[in-house]
């Protein structure tokens, strides 16, 4: 990881405590946070895939996936942003559904760099197991907005110390001579 790549990872990492602790702050308006923060998030994910294809990926193999991706994404931005006057419940899970999916995601690829033999599976394991502990305990807490604002607080605070983490892990480099 390049010097520039790390700032961006731990400023990144700062906005996400940030947001913490204005969405904690007050939960009664978090829960409207929650919402417009995950319709950018989406959003931007979505404009940054489409980019990426028009700019390289149309010349790759594969780049069309890149493409499918940004449409999906930006989908589920403006789907996301449109659902402020729907009840929180279908909202929780929207939320409910992106951890458990992201939290197996991410405890397959542990697995997989486990059989690899790579060093870095614990933190890629442990960061899925909360993820999927997050979306449990959202949904024994799905009736209380405020729980489940505080629990989505806890993930962007986990999601921030992993970033840092990473970010000030050395990084090894192959150099062919």
């Amino acid at each position: 990881m390049t010097r520039l790549q790390k700032i961006k990872e731990i400023a990144t990492a700062l906005v996400y405590l940030l947001l913490a602790v204005i969405i904690m702050s007050s939960p009664t308006k978090g829960y409207s946070i929650v919402i417009y923060l995950l319709a950018a998030l989406f959003f931007g994910r979505g404009i940054t895939n489409i980019a990426y294809y028009f700019t390289m990926a149309r010349f790759m193999v594969g780049g069309r996936t890149s493409l499918y991706i940004g449409i999906i994404m930006l989908d589920l931005g403006i789907l996301t942003g449109t659902l402020t006057d729907v009840p929180h419940f279908y909202i929780l899970a929207y939320l409910i559904a992106i951890h458990a999916f992201s939290g197996a995601v991410e405890v397959l690829r542990a697995n997989e760099t486990r059989r690899v033999g790579a060093g870095s599976w614990k933190l890629k394991m442990s960061h899925g197991m909360i993820d999927i502990i997050i979306a449990i305990v959202c949904i024994i807490f799905i009736k209380q907005l405020n729980v489940a604002v505080i629990i989505y607080c806890f993930g962007l605070v986990y999601s921030a110390v992993l970033r840092i983490i990473s970010a000030c892990r050395k990084t090894t480099l192959v150099y062919i001579q």
